[in-house]
């Protein structure tokens, strides 16, 4: 006798829950919707950051003065593949690799403007 009524309790949360094609669907669509949120609000900026932080992490060049990950400023001294040797002050220098830059804080470009300017 108890065991029929397991049966037979199951078999009507098994029907439920067949709603059709729809049903199936409507249970998917909040987890679709939150996926797209996710991609739009956090993914996708995150990734065009990733982006422009690589590209001006290729385009470091000897001159340029920039912000190391630990806090440190510094003038690129020179550019050896991955490897940068860099003037923190007066005559000490450190090599670093190209990752650890955080950003630029004065490009070459600027700088040969002014030089330009006071010639």
């Amino acid at each position: 006798m108890f065991f029929a009524d397991i049966a037979h309790a199951m078999g009507a949360t098994g029907q439920q829950a067949q709603g059709g094609p729809m049903g199936a669907l409507g249970s998917f669509l909040p987890l679709i919707l939150m996926f797209a949120i996710f991609y739009f609000l956090l993914i996708r900026p995150q990734q065009k950051k990733a982006k422009q932080h690589k590209e001006m992490l290729a385009g470091v060049q000897r001159g340029d003065r920039i912000l190391t990950g630990g806090g440190l400023y510094g003038r690129v001294m020179s550019v050896d593949g991955d490897e940068l040797t860099v003037e923190l002050a007066e005559g000490v220098q450190v090599k670093l690799d190209r990752g650890y830059v955080a950003n630029l804080v004065n490009p070459v470009k600027e700088e040969k403007k002014e030089e330009k300017k006071g010639k």
